[in-house]
């Protein structure tokens, strides 16, 4: 049989099954050509940016963080080498998510910092308006001769002389003290009042402290503890009777009324002080919250916060406190021995508080041997405990005993003639109003 003519396609199709390998090869080809055609296989992935540091975030907390400049991305530092065992993974799932998600190189820091404050001028400028013509100032404080002239006006008339000693010991002292009386509490909960008359009071936390002051002195220390009586925050008596301190006490919560703080505010600077003790010893009770508030309204300045009292403050100072063995903070009712605060005016305690509930304490009263006033009136009733207190002195009520008491009252005592000293040193060269 003679040979039939193949095509030249014919001859390429025979040549292709008789290659095997060959076809493969070509489907192959045809299929990745097919699939990848017109895409770039691999796309370069962006390092991302270095999370070394302490604390977590872009920066280490050795380096200095600084405001930039506005407008200007800042220049992340060169990588390290790190070498990373990781489990391979599809190509294809880590290019979509390195190419959908914002490059983290185009970070921009000034989004995280706060942005620099406009150049000011000096504090003084910025806090108050200079006046054209600098009055003479006393350097204490920032306070001027006449505002040192007006303090020393008010104040005056607590101490007698200087004595012939050293510290208040040696000093004659006569003043009258109040409780202050306000709207929306319990101003009335350490004391106890004729009839609940505020002009009244008869014994309680003041009028038992100001006896002790006067008792132990021999009345040199001439406290007036039987004509304590209530006085309105907003009243112009402040301005008339210039008490050396205001004793502000109470369970609840409560808000002054703007006229008196507008007349707290005046009578601290003119040189009176506000003592506020809580009725409930400790932290956070309803009256610790708001004394501690409002007083912030009656000095309202941003440079002044609540401050603890050093412990070489003249209060618990051996050579200036009346009481020297009263080297550090008492504990008060139940124990509690929280620090005492103050609001300062010219670097001079403005308002003093006092968390730890001495006032409860002081309606134990005592004698001037230092045993607990047991007397009774005619009416059988005590004439200077508070009965309630004393039936549960071991039970719910704790630190009821002479010893304590009498550590109280002394520190009690070391407040109060502090408050009375300590403007003398700061007005002794201001002229008399």
């Amino acid at each position: 049989m003679s040979d039939v003519k193949q095509s030249p396609l014919d001859k390429f199709v025979e040549k292709l099954r008789n290659r095997t390998d060959f076809t493969i090869s070509l489907l192959l080809h045809v299929i990745l050509v097919a699939v990848f055609g017109g895409t770039v296989l691999f796309k370069a992935v962006q390092e991302p940016p270095d999370f070394e540091g302490d604390g977590g975030g872009f920066v280490g907390n050795s380096e200095a963080v600084a405001a930039p400049p506005p407008q200007q991305t800042q220049v992340l530092p060169p990588t390290q080498d790190i070498t990373v065992t990781a489990t391979p993974v599809n190509n294809t799932t880590v290019n979509a998510i390195t190419t959908t998600a914002v490059s983290p190189m185009n970070f921009n820091m000034a989004q995280m910092v706060m942005a620099p404050p406009a150049p000011t001028a000096s504090m003084n400028e910025v806090t108050m308006a200079k006046p054209a013509v600098a009055p003479p100032s006393l350097g204490s404080g920032g306070m001027t001769a006449q505002e040192a002239a007006a303090i020393k006006s008010f104040t005056q008339g607590w101490g007698k002389g200087t004595g012939s000693g050293t510290g208040t010991r040696s000093r004659e002292f006569e003043f009258t003290a109040y409780i202050g009386r306000y709207d929306g509490g319990n101003w009335n909960s350490t004391i106890s009042s004729v009839g609940g008359d505020p002009k009244k009071i008869d014994n309680g936390s003041l009028p038992n402290l100001l006896a002790y002051m006067s008792t132990r002195s021999k009345n040199k220390v001439k406290t007036n503890y039987d004509k304590v009586e209530a006085i309105k925050l907003d009243s112009q008596d402040l301005f008339t009777k210039k008490p050396p301190f205001i004793f502000i006490t109470g369970t609840k919560d409560f808000k002054l009324t703007e006229a008196e703080v507008e007349n707290l505010r005046k009578y601290v600077r003119l040189g009176g002080a506000i003592w506020g003790d809580s009725s409930v010893p400790g932290r956070f009770s309803r009256f610790d919250i708001a004394f501690r508030r409002e007083m912030k309204r009656v000095i309202p300045d941003k440079d002044k916060d609540w401050e603890e009292l050093p412990k070489n403050h003249p209060i618990f100072d051996q050579r200036q406190a009346y009481y020297p063995e009263v080297k550090e903070i008492p504990p008060g009712l139940n124990y509690y021995r929280e620090p005492v605060y103050a609001l300062r005016i010219y670097g001079e305690i403005a308002i003093i508080y006092t968390a730890n509930d001495y006032g409860d304490m002081w309606q134990i009263g005592l004698l001037p041997d230092g045993n607990i006033d047991l007397r009774r009136n005619e009416r059988n009733a005590y004439v200077a405990i508070n009965d309630n207190i004393w039936k549960n002195r071991d039970t719910y009520l704790r630190n009821i005993s002479k010893e304590s008491l009498d550590l109280t009252y002394k520190f009690g005592t070391n407040v109060v003639l502090h408050l009375l000293t300590r403007w003398e040193s700061k007005t002794k060269s201001a002229a008399s109003l």
